[in-house]
């Protein structure tokens, strides 16, 4: 047997078994789509008392959901600690996660997992009480640090430390809920993590106004939902349901205002929704109306964010990086077409 027959071969046989490997077929068998989520953050994935899940990552799964089986409603929610969703995510637990989770190399490559398009642009912060007289995060050598084990938010915390020539003492938990409860308790100076996630968590303290917001922002946090390696189907719907969510603010197209657009919409608009001779939705084994169906579920980018997150939410949260390009930020979609 040469090498390159072996090589052949060996290729045919990965490839079999990854195309048999899909995650569309899994969903459209179980008819729900399995989504990872966080264990509790008000404004993006939160249960009430019934065990109903909100927020706008819940609202990104439950788009797929829409475009897939149409059935927003078609989720199950699996809340995950930091230290729990990856390994989820690779033994196919969940077909998804949509839990503020940030796109880095290391996870992008070495952990197998692919990210769909950005949701949020975020980055890292500090919280303390304003009775500690803080003005700074130049300010807190020798502090005590409540963090989230197994993230990012560790990683950025000594780097930055260390850059400055500080000292401090991180109290890990694995749980975002044990940081929260920890921090709030007493039991450390200063709460960090991404800036969206100390506005959402500072809601439910025991004194909210008592804490207060650091001016630094010491990282880039782009949030984006995780899909496994090794199936490309299954990227590509979660990959283009974001896209199409984004698209539709950026032209105009509401969950109100569908029907009329798609009628005497333009070309780009036509097609956005189904309405063109195009069949988009052959290309990843789904119907035509696909992406209507996820906009008309959950609304477009902009109505997600003024939904959960807005200046008309408890969360208050300025868009920034994140207002369309168009507006002075960055999000943008590919050209669906």
């Amino acid at each position: 047997m040469t090498k390159s027959f072996f090589l052949a071969t060996t290729a045919m046989v990965l490839g079999a078994g990854l195309a048999h490997a899909s995650t569309l077929e899994d969903v459209r068998e179980r008819g729900a789509v399995v989504c990872g989520v966080t264990q509790g953050v008000p404004g993006f994935s939160n249960p009430d008392d019934a065990g109903n899940w909100t927020g706008f990552d819940v609202d990104i799964c439950r788009a797929v959901a829409a475009a897939v089986l149409d059935d927003a409603d078609a989720v199950r929610f699996v809340p995950l600690s930091n230290t729990e969703r990856f390994t989820a995510l690779q033994s196919g637990e969940v077909d998804i996660l949509s839990r503020t989770t940030t796109r880095t190399l290391n996870r992008d490559t070495a952990l197998g997992l692919n990210f769909a398009p950005v949701v949020f642009y975020d980055g890292q912060g500090f919280m303390v009480r304003e009775s500690l007289g803080v003005a700074s995060a130049l300010d807190l050598d020798g502090a005590s640090v409540c963090v989230s084990a197994g993230s990012t938010t560790e990683l950025n915390l000594a780097d930055y430390f260390s850059a400055n020539g500080m000292s401090y003492s991180p109290v890990r938990f694995d749980r975002a809920d044990e940081v929260l409860a920890a921090y709030d308790a007493g039991r450390c100076d200063v709460y960090t993590s991404d800036l969206s996630g100390l506005a959402a968590r500072r809601l439910v303290m025991e004194n909210p106004a008592e804490h207060v917001m650091l001016p630094e922002t010491i990282s880039k946090e782009p949030l984006a939902p995780v899909v496994r390696h090794g199936d490309d189907q299954w990227f590509d719907i979660v990959t283009w349901t974001v896209y199409a969510l984004i698209g539709a603010e950026e032209m105009g197209v509401t969950s109100e205002n569908m029907q009329e657009m798609a009628e005497g919409g333009s070309p780009d608009i036509r097609r956005l929704l189904g309405a063109g001779d195009d069949n988009m939705g052959a290309w990843m084994d789904l119907e035509n109306d696909w992406s209507a169906k996820a906009i008309a579920a959950v609304g477009n980018y902009g109505e997600l964010w003024e939904r959960h997150l807005g200046m008309n939410t408890p969360l208050e949260l300025e868009r920034g990086l994140n207002e369309l390009y168009t507006n002075g930020g960055i999000q943008y979609a590919m050209p669906i077409k």
